[in-house]
């Protein structure tokens, strides 16, 4: 997998050893970012079910101040550490071994606000119905904050979670891409 734009364009990111993550493949990064930006001008960005921190580092090159990382398992943390460490952004990367609701949890009583999410889990819709209701709830995501959820192509999502609404819904062979943003306090 590579970088494929802003500071980090064209560096590598390894990927986890074995068959257990399933990485994004670079012709849907590149369609997700370009419809989002392409780049930020700073932010905080959650990449939850992170594995080899692949999208994490894409928002990080394309100018995210920082990312935080989330995955439960060893073998994603070890790749995640050295990735970061490889393309120099170990100040940009704060890495977390948890399950996603304790890591979300976490977040909420640090108070956290993200200007972008991207979550990933193991495709199960369930997961994701449940995390943007939590995100919602704990007033997780910026004003104008986007999350972007991968999933299942069989899988479908809620118009609305609150103050979440769908702006993008996209097919890409076997993968779903859902693109949420946050209603505007004012123009609710």
């Amino acid at each position: 997998m590579r970088i494929i734009a802003g500071e980090l364009r064209h560096r590598i990111v390894e990927m986890v050893p074995g068959e257990t993550t399933r990485p994004t493949l670079d012709r849907i990064k590149e369609s997700i970012f370009n419809r989002i930006g392409p780049y930020f001008d700073g932010g905080l960005m959650l990449d939850l079910f992170a594995g080899s921190g692949n999208i994490g580092f894409e928002g990080i090159s394309r100018g995210i101040d920082k990312c935080i990382f989330v995955d439960l398992n060893n073998a994603p943390i070890q790749t995640i550490k050295k990735n970061a460490t490889n393309l120099k952004v170990n100040d940009k990367c704060r890495i977390i071994k948890s399950d996603y609701m304790e890591a979300l949890e976490l977040f909420a009583s640090e108070k956290l606000k993200f200007d972008f999410i991207y979550i990933d889990p193991p495709y199960a819709k369930q997961q994701i119905d449940m995390i943007m209701e939590f995100l919602d709830q704990h007033e997780l995501v910026n004003t104008d904050g986007l999350i972007v959820c991968e999933s299942g192509i069989e899988d479908s999502f809620k118009d609305e979670y609150g103050s979440l609404y769908k702006s993008h819904d996209k097919e890409y062979r076997v993968t779903r891409v859902t693109i949420y943003r946050r209603k505007d306090d004012e123009n609710e």
